[in-house]
């Protein structure tokens, strides 16, 4: 997990201080109406997000397990140990998520893309935890008999298999990052506080070294190993999108929450994706746009990152006092105006119903 130190979180409690003082004087009544907008939203979200599937193996024997949506999990005789290091024996519980399509992937707010703005094309996005009387269970090292567990996931026609892609590279994802505190105890004895907080971008994509998933062709399934637990894993390509790299700046003409831009993780009111045509990608943006007179609130990519020519999907939602307002947009990523360095692209938000919002985000899958 990614550390952050002192000086970043007092940095960060001073620009909350900062931000909570500008915000006291118009945020006596109206603040706890628009604190329940994210949370509506994020209910919303977390209720129709995947769920985890549930099945049970013989420790020392192993199993394969094939999930709802196909994917097989080969795993080896005595693959798992305790915390002590001992072998297990008899029934393990083994619960997995799995999202295939972006519908998914913006329900459990887990978008494919790195941290610096890279696009990933995902072949799927997975996590596994064994448990055994309630306490969680590791896998033995690579290195060691128990070899891992083997995966084969469906490759879907979309995935660019047939376009002569043969391995693609595997990610791992944290979902928190951990805070170090280093002080003094009551008696002026030195003391160090770690705790943890969900990153903002819902999960932290990074490359696993010398990992990848081989695509079968006799089959058609992409496979590859799982070395760890309780962890998401992403078998991602990054998108082969040559053209020049622009900046995009999204407005909300209307219903654009405020409190967004002092929220965080899956609780914000206001949000905004892009799905690039034909590719199984979705971006989030993350980054609200300061300063911004009304009208021109919103959110902006990060820096050069979205390619100029590229046809896509925006998804804009908001949830203003208690009402959800969205609006769905396909366009073409402009070059920037002379004398810019930015294109910009508005949005203008309609009322819609709880069960209109989830038809439009799973209408993405089909962009």
């Amino acid at each position: 997990m990614k550390p952050i130190s002192l000086k970043t979180i007092t940095c960060l409690a001073a620009a909350t201080m900062m931000f909570s003082s500008c915000r006291k004087n118009d945020s006596h009544e109206v603040a706890p109406d628009k604190g329940l907008d994210g949370k509506m939203l994020a209910e919303l979200f977390s209720k129709n997000a995947p769920k985890f599937e549930h099945f049970t193996i013989d420790g020392a024997a192993g199993g394969t397990i094939t999930t709802s949506k196909g994917t097989k999990y080969n795993i080896p005789a005595n693959a798992f140990m305790t915390a002590n290091g001992g072998l297990v024996y008899g029934p393990v519980d083994i619960s997995i998520k799995e999202m295939t399509n972006v519908s998914e992937m913006i329900l459990a707010d887990k978008p494919t893309m790195t941290s610096n703005g890279q696009l990933l094309v995902s072949f799927g996005e997975f996590f596994v935890k064994a448990a055994q009387n309630n306490q969680d269970l590791s896998l033995r090292p690579k290195n060691d008999t128990g070899k891992g567990i083997r995966v084969q996931v469906p490759a879907k026609p979309r995935d660019n298999v047939a376009n002569g892609v043969k391995e693609v590279p595997m990610w791992s994802g944290d979902t928190t990052v951990t805070f170090t505190q280093h002080g003094f105890n009551y008696i002026n004895q030195p003391v160090t506080i770690t705790s943890q907080q969900r990153v903002q971008q819902g999960v932290l994509w990074n490359q696993v070294q010398s990992s990848y998933a081989i695509f079968n062709s006799t089959n058609g399934t992409m496979n590859f190993r799982l070395d760890s637990l309780i962890r998401w894993i992403n078998c991602d390509g990054l998108a082969n999108m040559p053209n020049p790299k622009t900046t995009v700046m999204a407005y909300f003409t209307n219903n654009f929450n405020p409190v967004t831009s002092s929220s965080y993780g899956g609780e914000q009111p206001s949000m905004l994706f892009f799905k690039p045509k034909n590719f199984n990608t979705i971006v989030k943006f993350y980054n609200v746009i300061l300063n911004a007179p009304a009208g021109k609130e919103g959110f902006h990519s990060y820096q050069t990152s979205i390619p100029v020519g590229l046809e896509g999907t925006f998804l804009a939602i908001s949830a203003v006092g208690g009402q959800l307002y969205a609006e769905q947009k396909t366009t073409t990523i402009g070059t920037p105006a002379a004398g810019d360095n930015y294109t910009t692209v508005s949005f203008n938000l309609q009322p819609v119903s709880a069960t209109d919002l989830l038809t439009l985000i799973t209408s993405m899958n089909a962009k």
